[in-house]
């Protein structure tokens, strides 16, 4: 925490001061931006337009100038660690414009001046791979990646908890029911053996009766017999 307290502001400084000194002297550094202005046209509007350069919106005096607040203010912020990441993003914004327009060593014939403008640009690319890990620095805190990663599977573990409660309600609900049918399949069968085993006493009661109704039906057959035997003897006597 102390680090970025400390390195903010030393990286800041320098926008802020050009900021400052860009203001002051906008004219100058008008006449250094406005030939990339002029090639910047001819390669886009100007070509397909045919307009001139008077007729083109804005002028160079007002985009320094407009470059210049963008610089100061974007210092600021980043000194004082108010949305440092979109402060970053801002001064990197105007670095790279002016960068190119103020440091171009591949167009300069003095091998002198060519070596100058080649140190100042390495330069500004180093601020510039500063202004990088600035816009990266999440001060400690996830990034907006992580952040959706992390949200992408907490709410994949919610569907997967969420269909695994399902699951398991219907496993449980499925034991449930051949619960009950197997005990209604015990209580059935239970019920159907004593049936049988009734039945069969009665069937065994039937057969018991019958054969002791069968000898008394011959007794009487017998008695019945003897009487007409008896009765038909003295007939014969007379």
């Amino acid at each position: 925490m102390i680090l970025r307290r400390v390195a903010r502001p030393l990286l800041a400084s320098i926008f802020i001061m050009g900021g400052i000194n860009t203001l002051r002297n906008k004219e100058d550094h008008a006449e250094m931006v406005k030939p990339f202005l002029d090639k910047a046209a001819d390669k886009t509007v100007r070509r397909k337009t045919g307009e001139s350069t008077e007729s083109l919106p804005g002028d160079p005096v007002t985009m320094v100038q407009v470059d210049a607040i963008a610089k100061i203010v974007g210092g600021t912020m980043l000194s004082l660690g108010i949305l440092p990441r979109v402060a970053a993003a801002l001064l990197l914004a105007s670095l790279t414009p002016t960068t190119l327009a103020t440091h171009a060593f591949w167009e300069e014939k003095d091998p002198e001046k060519r070596q100058q403008q080649l140190v100042d640009f390495l330069k500004n690319a180093g601020l510039a791979g500063g202004l990088l890990l600035a816009v990266a620095d999440t001060g400690g805190k996830p990034s907006l990646g992580w952040r959706a990663r992390h949200a992408a599977e907490e709410a994949s573990h919610h569907v997967q908890g969420a269909a695994g409660k399902v699951q398991r309600r219907a496993g449980m609900a499925a034991a449930r029911t051949s619960m009950v049918a197997d005990k209604a399949a015990t209580k059935a069968a239970k019920a159907g053996s004593k049936a049988g085993v009734v039945v069969g006493v009665a069937k065994g009661k039937g057969k018991a009766v019958k054969g002791v109704a069968l000898p008394v039906k011959k007794a009487a057959k017998a008695a019945k017999s003897g009487k007409h035997k008896h009765g038909r003897m003295p007939a014969m006597t007379h």
